[in-house]
């Protein structure tokens, strides 16, 4: 073996949880390899899900608001056409100039880029084979685990990414469906639906559960609901997918009400299938080192993130928690801290989740029903941002800030905000929930006039004393 072969850390995968491990690894001086079999650093997240989806919603909702939404603004445009190649390519120099960025950031921290599949053949090697350039065996002291996960199908039905697409083919469409019928109405279903009903598609959701993002709040549920049907979106909730057949043309569904039992047949030039992911943990030579899968197909960790090889660890989408890349992203930079020596800490219940419609949904810490089924007492601060005079000003009036907060400490359980920027807007909460703020704390910081943060000032108001400006 070479000696340039010999490293401390050695990360499969280059997602976020796997390229923030290797670069804050090397940050503490450890000699560091990440090895990724795309050919393009930032995983799914970057390539193929979180940054292209929200550059391809922004650029639809500009085109929305171009077409329909100056005019109240005093802006007259003429006619407004729709540039899809355009669209397509600035998305996708988004992505090439992020992935750039991070092997910039290898580079600048001296972490060794191993581009081909990884697989762990003994506890401290793993072998890397890459297509025309044969096998590569590292040495590692530690292993990181950071594979990510991929697309969950749905028993019967073929994905083609023609008629039938996942997320990944959803950012690639040549042409606005004029009918796209959307199989979830989870964080990517409502998002990439949202993309395409700006874009001029007829898109109808249907989602298992009675009501969409189901882990969120009730009362978020109810007002994205609301508010995306004002934008046309289409739901049939408590329905269920029977089956579904592309031809050439088009695709045939039939769902059926799982609470009258009735069925219905629909047709769609394009069936998005969003039904959730499943950890990417095959042929990873897990058990050449008796690491096993639980029930879900994730790897099992202790508190260190240590799998059942107490030197190989596993983080993000493998590892049990929700799967999200900012979750990853704590989790790796926990992970290069305890090889280091240190003793991190990632708090679960302040990771924020955010759905980046228009209006944005995010949320922190439990729900209302949540505390109920726990028999905790609390008090509800809620403030609408028809009341805010900077979303007044701005015209983006719809939404709310809704804070949940212990009934006798006063001390902040959980935020839930649909509205503009609500995806900024919930760091102030996860702050304040990390230090364990009350609802006074918040409500006594000053916040800048006009700001949309004044509706999360005037929340708290609400949930502590009493709001003035309500």
């Amino acid at each position: 073996m070479r000696n340039g072969d010999q490293f401390d850390v050695v990360v499969i995968g280059g997602g976020p949880g796997g390229y923030v491990a290797a670069i804050k690894a090397a940050q503490l001086g450890m000699k560091v390899a990440c090895v990724e079999q795309r050919g393009s650093l930032g995983g799914t997240c970057l390539n193929v899900g979180c940054i292209p989806s929200k550059a391809l919603l922004h650029s639809s909702h500009e085109y929305a608001k171009a077409k329909d939404g100056l005019l109240e603004h005093g802006v007259v445009v003429g006619k407004v056409s729709l540039a899809l190649d355009k669209l397509m390519a600035r998305k996708d120099k988004v992505v090439n100039e992020l992935c750039r960025g991070i092997e910039g950031l290898f580079k600048k921290n001296k972490v060794e880029y191993v581009i081909g599949k990884g697989q762990i053949i003994a506890k401290d090697r793993v072998k890397v084979t890459a297509k025309g350039q044969g096998e590569r065996t590292l040495s590692a002291r530690n292993i990181i685990i950071a594979t990510g996960s991929e697309v969950a199908q749905i028993p019967g039905v073929t994905i083609d990414e023609k008629r039938i697409v996942s997320s990944t083919g959803a950012l690639s469409l040549q042409e606005v469906p004029k009918k796209m019928v959307v199989i979830g109405g989870g964080y990517i279903g409502l998002e990439l639906g949202q993309v395409w009903s700006n874009l001029g598609a007829e898109v109808t959701v249907v989602e298992f559960a009675d009501r969409l993002v189901p882990a969120m709040d009730q009362d978020i549920c109810n007002e994205v609901k609301k508010l995306l049907e004002q934008d046309g979106i289409k739901f049939k909730l408590s329905t269920k997918l029977l089956s579904a057949k592309a031809n050439s043309k088009d695709v045939k569904i039939e769902v059926e009400d799982i609470v009258s039992g009735k069925k219905e047949a629909m047709t769609a030039d394009v069936m998005l299938v969003c039904v959730g992911r499943r950890p990417y943990t095959s042929d990873l030579g897990l058990e050449s080192v008796g690491v096993k899968l639980d029930e879900r197909g994730r790897i099992p960790v202790g508190a260190n993130f240590a799998t059942s090889a107490s030197n190989i660890y596993a983080i993000g989408d493998v590892a049990p928690g929700p799967m999200l890349a900012h979750k990853a992203e704590e989790e790796g930079v926990a992970v290069a801290e305890i090889i280091a020596g240190q003793h991190p800490h990632v708090n679960y219940d302040t990771i924020p989740g955010v759905v980046y419609t228009h209006p944005e949904v995010a949320s922190v810490g439990k729900t209302e029903q949540e505390l109920k089924s726990a028999g905790i007492e609390y008090r509800v601060g809620k403030f609408p941002f028809l009341a805010n005079s900077r979303a007044k000003a701005t015209g983006q009036a719809t939404g709310f800030v809704k804070l949940l907060v212990n009934a006798s400490t006063d001390q902040l359980l959980g935020a839930h905000i649909i509205g503009p920027h609500a995806g900024e807007l919930i760091a102030e909460l996860v702050l304040a929930m990390e230090y364990k703020a009350s609802a006074e704390d918040i409500a006594r910081t000053c916040h800048a006039h006009p700001g949309f943060s004044e509706a999360v000032k005037e929340a708290a108001l609400a949930a502590y004393f009493k709001p003035i400006h309500m």
